[in-house]
């Protein structure tokens, strides 16, 4: 071995042997000592503090602090001068391990380079009134004239915290802090000019993080993993954090902070960023005021967010929080439905008015630039509020075009069904909200609908072509320009509905929409669907079974919600039946339709009818009242089907009619009249009639008058009233003047069994009278002669049977 070789191994040989022997001196000195160092080391950590703090025991613990020497301190505890009337020690640890510095411990004093605390407890207390357990490490004059002396207090360079449970109670200003400390490192470095750095790392618990108790805690029970750069500036006494990458659950996050410890409660503010982080678990790390609201809505990918928050730890309440997020082509799940294609910039702050408080009640959403498509159908918002979200106020401008056939997947089909269209919306609304669903809305723009095809189907009516604009102004809606087209009918509407959006989220019911209808023609049977009763919708099995669809409200609107309709029509058709100038006022509701006002120009004559039908189940009920003026009465039953007469038909009449009804009855959704089932009465006068080949006046004739024509028979005047009971018409005492033919005729024809009908029919010829002129002369000599009394009464095969009347022949 080289010379100079030998000569450095016993060089180094040496400093190792040396430096043995100073540890092993140091050992010694330290077991011989210990009691005298303890002494000197509580009184070092006690040096300036507003209380006590006590060490059980004390044990060298060398290879710990190497170079230096490590104390190893057991169930220290740290109490401020008012412990006795809090309780709440700053400090309890049962591992507190210190290093101090070997050169100052050869001087005899003790200069404390590193801290590690295991095993501990933390307890940051403010009480009620404001008093703090940290006010053990507040300044004192003895300290402030130490300094002015040169002296510097203890220089900390590293401190190591594991299994540290650290607690920050503000009871005055309803904050609590609680973290569990796995492990902490931090390594400071004291700046000449005052102040330090330091590199720390951690890895902790977060059990609780409230800003405000009554609210509850930030990331409770999450992990937080990641490493720090902190500067303290002495002068300004601010704290700051440098921005770096913490993980806080499974996610990671970009976090930067300000302290200013100059105040007296020390004011903060913190920024979070998070690149990408998915909707719900952004919205677990909130308190749970927030989370609530939020975790009714989802976004199925990543998004961006940062947040700021800025308060105090004094009493201040909750902090400044300011929330971006950014959503790019996402999907968007709400109570009221998925949005595809989700697109917006949105914005969180509970300091929507400058100068108030931070509370719910002074937060805001705001949402710009939201596009998406709600099943299907495109939409934009550009920008969307809800402000108050202690009672929440939601408003935008709402704009969409799209293919009108795309509403089926928002209103379903069973109430109604589009086919081709196109829809232009553009909404500018205010509503509150209320469990999730807009309510006492105010909506001012209009929905422009064009070239569509629209079934309604619960009443089986198809529309093609048509045309709608609605405008609404805050609560009203006007409709106008509508152009219905069902078959050969086309109709011109235009309506209003009075506290319209008000009343749909509330009293469906008390709707009234009033319609202005006109048409050049209408043909009913093409309605017919509404003389039935609605048809139930079918029901449809959800997923969230007591909240309602867009659907479900849309069908209740159209079953409770009442309409007023005045209607002019030019020409009516239904089956046989034609009306010109056609005017009316018609109020259809659910329990019904009302008919008031009906004028109606037919068969040469004026018609006038009031009345309702009533609709439940498969029967309608009907009840009309008529006017008839100067009506052709063949023409009349012609149109009517005879009023299911069978003996008596159009055929058989001639004549201008005037009469007065007043009639209940059935009538199928079909429109065809129930059989049996009408009753009431008809009063009527025909005036210049004539009865043609009318069988049972016929069947009379052949037994009196087997010689005269009585296939037309003319009449001056006739009139009389006919009482309807279901199958059965009353024939009041009428008499009957013709030209060749006098008859008194009453009793009951019935369209089953049971007609029974008077005749009375003298065997003088009318003719002889023509010149006579008195009428009492007239009248006495109607029943002179020969009077057949005849008896009509049922016959074989639903034929009448005419018969002597024999009864009759014995009174008289």
């Amino acid at each position: 071995m080289p010379r100079w070789s030998k000569i450095t191994l016993i060089v180094f040989a040496a400093i190792i042997g040396l430096v043995l022997l100073i540890y092993v001196a140091l050992a010694v000195y330290v077991n011989a000592n210990k009691k005298s160092l303890l002494i000197t080391v509580t009184e070092r950590l006690n040096k300036n503090l507003n209380g006590k703090m006590t060490i059980e025991s004390m044990d060298p613990t060398f290879l710990k602090g190497f170079p230096g020497v490590s104390l190893s301190l057991r169930n220290v505890v740290l109490r401020d001068s008012l412990w006795n009337l809090h309780r709440h020690n700053l400090l309890e640890a049962k591992d507190f391990d210190i290093a101090v510095n070997i050169m100052g411990l050869l001087r005899g004093a003790i200069d404390i380079e590193k801290v590690g605390i295991n095993n501990a407890t933390i307890y940051l207390f403010t009480d009620s009134n404001g008093y703090t357990n940290t006010a053990v490490f507040k300044k004192n004059k003895q300290q402030k004239q130490t300094n002015e002396r040169g002296s510097s207090p203890a220089e900390i360079r590293k401190i190591t915290l594991n299994n540290v449970d650290f607690v920050v109670n503000n009871q005055k200003g309803h904050k609590l802090f609680q973290f569990v400390v796995d492990e902490l490192k931090a390594k400071v470095d004291y700046k000449l000019l005052g102040g330090w750095e330091a590199d720390l790392k951690l890895k902790l618990l977060a059990k609780s993080l409230a800003f405000n108790t009554r609210r509850g805690s930030f990331i409770k029970d999450k992990l937080l993993e990641g490493p720090f750069k902190i500067n303290y500036d002495d002068n300004s006494g601010i704290v700051t954090v440098a921005p770096n990458k913490l993980n806080i659950g499974t996610d990671p996050f970009i976090i930067g902070a300000k302290f200013d410890t100059s105040k007296e409660n020390t004011e903060f503010t913190i920024n979070i960023e998070a690149p990408a982080i998915l909707w719900r678990n952004a919205s677990a790390l909130l308190a749970p005021n927030i989370t609530s609201k939020l975790n009714m809505f989802n976004l199925d990918r990543p998004i961006y967010a940062k947040c700021l928050l800025k308060g105090n730890m004094g009493p201040g309440g909750d902090p400044l929080i300011y929330v971006e997020a950014i959503v790019k082509d996402n999907v968007l799940t709400t109570p009221g439905g998925v949005v595809d294609k989700c697109n917006f910039n949105g914005v969180f702050t509970n300091n929507y008015v400058k100068g108030n408080d931070f509370t719910d009640a002074n937060s805001a959403i705001k949402l710009y630039n939201f596009k998406g498509n709600y099943k299907e159908i495109p939409f934009s918002i550009d920008t969307a509020f809800v402000v108050n979200l202690d009672k929440p106020i939601a408003s935008g401008i709402f704009k969409s075009q799209f293919d009108i056939s795309k509403l089926n997947n928002v209103v379903g089909d069973e109430t109604l069904k589009f086919g081709k269209g196109t829809a232009n919306v553009n909404l500018a609304y205010s509503a509150d909200i209320v469990n999730f669903k807009l309510t006492k809305p105010l909506v001012s723009g209009s929905i422009d609908i064009k070239n569509a095809d629209v079934s309604y189907v619960p009443r089986k009516l198809r529309f093609n072509n048509t045309a709608i604009l609605l405008n609404f102004t805050n609560n009203d809606l006007f409709i106008k320009n509508i152009r219905l087209q069902s078959g050969k009918s086309i109709v011109f509407m235009d309506g209003s509905i009075r506290n319209f959006l008000n009343l749909y989220y509330t009293a469906p019911e008390k709707i009234l929409l009033n319609w202005k209808v006109r048409s050049p023609e209408i043909h009913l049977g093409e309605f017919i669907g509404f003389l039935g009763s609605r048809k139930p919708a079918r029901v449809v099995k959800k997923r969230n079974a007591g909240k309602s669809t867009f659907s479900e409200d849309l069908n209740e609107v159209f079953e409770k919600s009442n309409v007023n309709m005045n209607v002019s029509v030019d020409k009516v058709y239904y089956n046989k039946f034609l009306a010109t100038n056609a005017n009316a006022d018609l109020l259809l509701s659910e329990l019904g339709i009302a008919i008031k006002n009906v004028s109606v120009r037919h068969a040469g004559g004026l018609l006038k009818l009031n009345g309702n039908i009533s609709q439940k189940g498969s029967i309608n009920r009907f009840t009309i009242n008529t006017t008839l003026s100067n009506v052709d009465i063949r023409n009349f039953f012609y149109s009517f089907d005879n009023f299911g007469l069978k003996s008596l038909t159009s055929q058989n009449l001639r004549g201008f009619l005037n009469s007065r009804t007043n009639i209940s009855g059935g009538i199928t959704d079909q429109g065809k009249l129930v059989a049996n089932s009408m009753s009431g009465s008809v009063i009527f006068d025909l005036k210049k009639g004539a009865l043609l080949n009318f069988d049972p006046v016929i069947s009379v004739g052949k037994f009196a008058f087997p010689f005269r024509d009585l296939n037309n028979i003319t009449f001056t005047n006739l009139n009389g009233r006919f009482d309807i009971r279901g199958q059965q018409i009353t024939i009041n005492p009428m008499q009957i003047n013709s030209s060749l033919l006098n008859m008194d005729v009453a009793g009951i024809y019935s369209f089953g069994n049971g007609t029974n009908i008077a005749v009375d029919v003298p065997l003088r010829n009318p003719k002889k009278d023509e010149d006579i002129t008195d009428k009492e002369e007239k009248k006495a000599r109607r029943m002179k002669g020969i009077v057949l009394h005849l008896l009509a009464t049922d016959g074989e095969n639903g034929k009448i049977k005419i018969k002597l009347n024999r009864n009759r022949e014995q009174t008289k």
